[in-house]
């Protein structure tokens, strides 16, 4: 209200409102655009939420760990008048999806964008995977996917406005030995998000996914670790496993990977839909 009242100020008597007065009003009374992010006590999903809080965005950071959510929200940018929220979600529950959704809607409407993160690695020759483990990678990875999105899609349709982009991996454009779960189910999230995206692209809504490299995260370091552990190698060997077939020659940033997806969220017009977007450094063209 300050600005409006030196608008005023500067530029017309009383009874009358500049331009610039009445876009100042406008923007002090337009809420905050509003995203949910899942998988977001780490890594990736810790870094989108930034941008997008960066960005001006409230953000719902939904994960597993409500101790761990709030961890992650305490290093958010707080603007006035916004404030970020967190909701204990597990996506490979229908259950605990549709109580998450229930309790995000009620309290502030539709979403102007889903953020579908969470995902899980396991890796294991075919052979010998179990059948546990392929349909752990497929709740987590993809069915976590199918069920966020139906939940959130309904008032986004209603309000003929928003953006979904799905955290894919180039798992999703190309194969991976001893990954061929987490592969085959990141290829079925880029499946969805293409034919999601022409179903309600006449609504308005975008659907896009982000397709990183091998990114510089706590999996990542994991399995540098089993590496080492397991073959003996030094840790810089164990890196090369992950990096070399990257251009660059080094691991996707979170925050190169947080970047696609704010442009998605925030700028990228409706037009840009159904597409993945490959954040590897080269490794993959398409």
């Amino acid at each position: 209200m300050t600005i409006v009242t030196e608008a005023l100020a500067d530029g017309a008597g009383p009874g009358t409102t500049t331009a610039a007065a009445a876009q100042a009003l406008a923007a002090a009374t337009v809420p905050a655009p509003h995203a949910l992010v899942t998988g977001a006590t780490r890594g990736i999903g810790v870094a989108i939420a930034l941008a997008l809080a960066g960005a001006g965005w409230r953000v719902t950071l939904a994960g597993r760990s409500l101790e761990a959510l709030e961890a992650a929200r305490a290093t958010l940018p707080m603007a006035p008048g916004i404030a970020h929220d967190c909701i204990e979600l597990d996506v490979a529950d229908a259950a605990s999806v549709a109580r998450a959704f229930a309790v995000v809607h009620a309290r502030d409407g539709a979403l102007q964008a889903l953020v579908n993160n969470a995902g899980a690695v396991e890796t294991a020759p075919l052979a010998r995977m179990s059948h546990d483990t392929w349909d752990r990678m497929l709740a987590v990875n993809l069915t976590g996917v199918f069920l966020c999105t139906q939940a959130a899609l309904p008032p986004m349709l209603a309000a003929k406005a928003g953006r979904i982009v799905n955290i894919a991996s180039t798992a999703a454009q190309k194969g991976y030995a001893y990954c061929t779960a987490y592969a085959a189910a990141k290829h079925g999230v880029l499946g969805l998000t293409r034919s999601l995206a022409l179903e309600v692209a006449g609504a308005g809504l975008a659907v896009n996914a982000v397709c990183p490299g091998y990114t510089d995260t706590d999996i990542v370091r994991d399995g540098v670790a089993r590496i080492v552990e397991r073959t003996g190698r030094s840790e810089a060997e164990g890196l090369a496993t992950f990096t070399q077939s990257n251009p660059l020659q080094r691991l996707i940033r979170p925050d190169e990977v947080a970047a696609t997806v704010r442009w998605l969220c925030a700028e990228a017009p409706a037009a840009i839909t159904g597409q993945a977007f490959s954040v590897s450094g080269g490794e993959v063209m398409s």
